[in-house]
């Protein structure tokens, strides 16, 4: 098996290649090259390659979010679908990012960036590997409270949906919902909402 063969399985088996980590591996830049020229793979983005043709990864934006920007965390409408409490299906991806953290440089997928400090941006992350890509995710729990934050940016309709989705779905406790609001500073105005879900 030539050296170009061996890059192509490896490739096919990461299902989403960086180069750097195909470089890592013992394999050259020239040898992506050529199969990138041969057809056999094609670029998602800069330094980010797949099998030409394979078909597409469910949550694979946030994969490829992941790969470019390893400190990003999806939040907010996007945070919602991925853990599948919304009927939203937002165009971007909704990440945070930490105070002054530069932000990643990405045509596509679209981003919409919400800067986070201190413990706004550590709390509640949880992250989940998929294709052996580590993504970073707000729980629903901390979703939730933020989006009752930022009600006048996402909607407080949304925020309302996505509490009675997640109680109802049992996806998360009350005693979450509750230590988090009060964590994000939202738990007074989250509060009617909470015991209107509770005595429903």
């Amino acid at each position: 098996m030539t050296k170009t063969q061996e890059l192509f399985l490896f490739i096919k088996r990461s299902k989403i290649c960086r180069s750097r980590e195909a470089v890592k591996r013992g394999f050259t830049r020239t040898e992506i090259a050529a199969l990138l020229k041969a057809g056999k793979i094609e670029r998602l983005a800069r330094g980010i390659y797949r099998v030409s043709g394979a078909p597409v990864l469910p949550n694979q934006s946030y994969i490829e979010l992941a790969i470019r920007c390893p400190n990003a965390v999806v939040c907010l409408l996007s945070a919602l679908q991925f853990h599948n409490i919304t009927t939203q299906l937002p165009h971007e991806i909704w990440c945070a990012i930490e105070g002054t953290t530069r932000a990643p440089n990405m045509t596509y997928p679209r981003l919409r960036i919400v800067r986070f400090v201190g413990a706004a941006y550590s709390q509640g992350i949880e992250e989940h590997v998929i294709a052996g890509t580590t993504i970073k995710v707000y729980s629903v729990a901390k979703t939730v409270a933020d989006l009752f934050r930022f009600r006048n940016k996402t909607g407080l309709d949304i925020a309302m949906e996505a509490l009675r989705e997640a109680i109802r779905g049992k996806k998360v406790t009350l005693d979450d919902i509750r230590k988090m609001a009060k964590l994000r500073g939202v738990y007074n105005m989250m509060r009617p909402y909470i015991e209107m879900e509770i005595s429903s």
